[in-house]
């Protein structure tokens, strides 16, 4: 008996082992299968009884919908204490999913013996602990809000808000005068009735809701659409993107839409999906990462129609709002003034930087990308090349004479200008010498005696081409230079870089010349010359240019003492005369009460001397009294339509607008 009871110890032990073993082997199984999404193989680990209750197909089915739905990778499993008694493996699951982490720790596998093997005993519990057969694993989305665009008074450019859906209800639609009722709409929305005829061709189910556009809420077709139901014409609230103030922010917010095939290929981060909204111009464009928001999505277990419980959530997470140093009430006064001319403009506050106004005209009402583009929108879209589409603000162009500020100073400063010397011009052409063959710089005005006062009164071309040859390049392009002229505007926008010319350098008398009185190949936008004249009101100084408004952005010096204070006087007063002076270039801009500075501009764009070519008209101007603004407006081919002198009378208008 003593030799029998060890070898009988040895048996329960071995046969113990055998046992824990075998629910290792199980649980190893299932781990191995639950971590590689073998559902298949995870089927057949099931015991017969188990099998009865659903199918391979359904049992596969069931657990890549829920599995595939939530977004599950990286699954672990960690095995407890074997319960041998109630014959279960109690073990932890953590995976990762579209809505974060989920950690169970109360995940149970229950398990039997049939025949020689252990086999599970499955039920919806092993998909979630706490489901049931009929339980459902659903995943929500809460929509996060893309931020909001404010002008510097709060006022709102752009927002997540209402529109209106208008769609068809087939099913009453195709009733009656199916065919006449199509032609109405198409009619009333000023779209194609074959646009109609495709969609409700295309809808398989007569119940479905065919949408056909969005329209905004204070859109007069709501007259016409409302209360339309029994005809099959149906009026639905949906929430989209909406722009206030219209056109005169068109190029300047530029607008959101829905992503392409190849933007959605582009994205690294796979942050957007197929149904992803997103900037396509403007701010909206610049701006996407700091606008867009992240949806917020929870997965949560349902039973009967009611939440159980939630397995993850993640909280949507808004996209934030940004201030732009814009005037609204300016900017549409820029905008209305310009009166569809082609050109652009920009105003500044002198003494902060801060833009005011950011102006591309002809522009387009943002709302139409959001809501839909008529046919007769579409036939002048085409008819004018997409004239609006151009971002005409952030362009270079020639400054003629308005860059007479930068010649003049620079020659002060140098000593090559003395205001007191009195150059005698002969007739309305000149040149160096016999090397520049038939090339003469011409003038408009007649006067033979001419001082600098004079010379930027009357704008007179000889004067300035004379002025920069004594200038010397170099030193010219310095003090080009030292008022911004070729100096990055990291305005947080992109804007095209000014430039003295082509090369950075002059290589040519009569380039420098021509240089002097903002021909050759200076190329500037609206902004810097409205930066370069502020420091006609600002001491001297020119600010960095703010667009954005906010701890990111101080307030900064982009050139102190730009003008010395003993020639900012001397030109403070020549180019107040320009606007004071009834012979002045710039008089029309005279407002009683209201001390102005500006100069006139008027670029010729041609291939060769003699040549008839386009004009660009310019007027910059800036208030030194108050230095509340420094404004420079450029219209495009001047000659076909308001004259240079046009541009100073809208400039006028405008300052009178912002200014009493």
């Amino acid at each position: 008996m003593k030799k029998i009871l060890p070898i009988l110890i040895f048996c329960i032990v071995l046969l113990t082992g055998c046992q824990s073993n075998a629910e290792q082997s199980l649980f190893t199984d299932f781990e191995q299968k639950m971590t590689a999404k073998d559902y298949s193989g995870l089927y057949s680990l099931l015991s017969t009884d188990s099998q009865l209750t659903i199918t391979e197909e359904d049992f596969i089915t069931r657990y890549e919908n829920i599995y595939s739905g939530i977004g599950a990778t990286d699954i672990k499993l960690t095995m407890g204490e074997i319960d041998k008694e109630n014959k279960t493996i109690p073990f932890s699951l953590s995976m990762e999913t579209i809505a974060g982490t989920i950690t169970r720790t109360d995940f149970t596998l229950p398990y039997i013996k049939e025949e020689k093997e252990l086999k599970i005993t499955w039920s919806e519990s092993l998909i979630f602990p706490m489901m049931q057969t009929g339980d459902k694993v659903r995943v929500t989305n809460e929509k996060a809000n893309r931020g909001t665009i404010y002008d510097r008074n709060n006022q709102v450019l752009a927002s997540d808000g209402a529109l209106k859906t208008v769609g068809i209800h087939p099913a009453v639609f195709d009733t009656s005068n199916r065919d006449a009722k199509i032609t109405e709409i198409a009619k009333t929305l000023d779209i194609s009735e074959e646009s109609i005829t495709k969609k409700l061709d295309a809808n398989t189910n007569p119940d479905h809701f065919v949408p056909l556009v969005d329209i905004l809420p204070e859109s007069p077709l709501l007259l016409t659409l409302s209360n339309r139901e029994s005809d099959g014409i149906i009026l639905k609230n949906t929430t989209g993107r909406v722009y206030y103030n219209h056109e005169a922010f068109g190029r300047l917010l530029g607008y959101v839409g829905s992503i392409t095939a190849e933007e959605l290929k582009d994205d690294v981060e796979q942050f957007y999906k197929t149904t992803s909204k997103i900037g396509k111009a403007g701010l909206e464009q610049v701006y996407e990462t700091t606008l867009r928001g992240t949806d917020g999505i929870e997965i949560y277990i349902e039973r009967d129609d009611n939440k159980l419980e939630t397995l993850a959530k993640k909280d949507a997470q808004h996209g934030e709002n940004i201030t732009l140093s814009i005037d609204s009430t300016l900017q549409m006064s820029v905008y209305n003034n310009m009166n569809g001319e082609s050109g652009s403009a920009a105003a500044i506050s002198p003494t902060t930087g801060e833009i005011l106004a950011l102006v591309s005209s002809p522009s387009y009402n943002s709302n139409r990308y959001t809501t839909y583009i008529t046919q007769t929108e579409q036939e002048k879209r085409v008819a004018t090349n997409y004239v609006d589409e151009a971002n005409r603000f952030a362009r270079l162009y020639s400054p003629g004479s308005t860059f007479k500020l930068i010649t003049a100073a620079t020659g002060l400063e140098t000593g090559a200008i003395n205001p007191n010397d009195v150059k005698t011009i002969i007739g309305s052409e000149w040149q160096k010498d016999s090397s520049w063959g038939n090339y003469n710089i011409r003038r408009i005005n007649s006067q033979t005696s001419i001082s600098l006062k004079e010379a930027l009164k009357y704008s007179d071309n000889i004067y300035f081409g004379m002025s920069a040859l004594n200038i010397g390049s170099e030193s010219l392009i310095k003090g080009a230079q030292q008022l911004g002229i070729g100096t990055t505007l990291d305005i947080g926008y992109p804007i095209a870089q000014s430039q003295i010319s082509n090369s950075g350098s002059i290589s040519s008398d009569i380039a420098l010349a021509d240089t002097g009185y903002g021909q050759a190949e200076v190329m500037v936008t609206s902004l810097n010359m409205a930066l370069a004249y502020s420091a006609l009101s600002n001491n001297g100084n020119i600010m960095n240019p703010t667009l954005i408004l906010g701890d990111s952005h101080p307030i900064s010096l982009l050139k102190e003492a730009a003008i010395s204070p003993e020639n900012l006087s001397i030109l403070q007063e020549y180019f107040v005369d320009v606007v004071e002076d009834t012979d002045g270039t710039g008089h029309l801009s005279k407002i009683d009460g209201i001390q102005l500075a500006g100069k006139t501009g008027t670029a010729e764009i041609k291939q060769a001397q003699g040549e008839t070519g386009s004009e660009n008209g310019w007027f910059v101007a800036t208030d030194i009294d108050h230095a509340k603004i420094s404004i420079a407006v450029v219209v495009e081919e001047v000659q076909d339509g308001p004259g240079t002198l046009g541009v100073v009378s809208m400039v006028k208008n405008m300052l009178e607008d912002y200014l009493k």
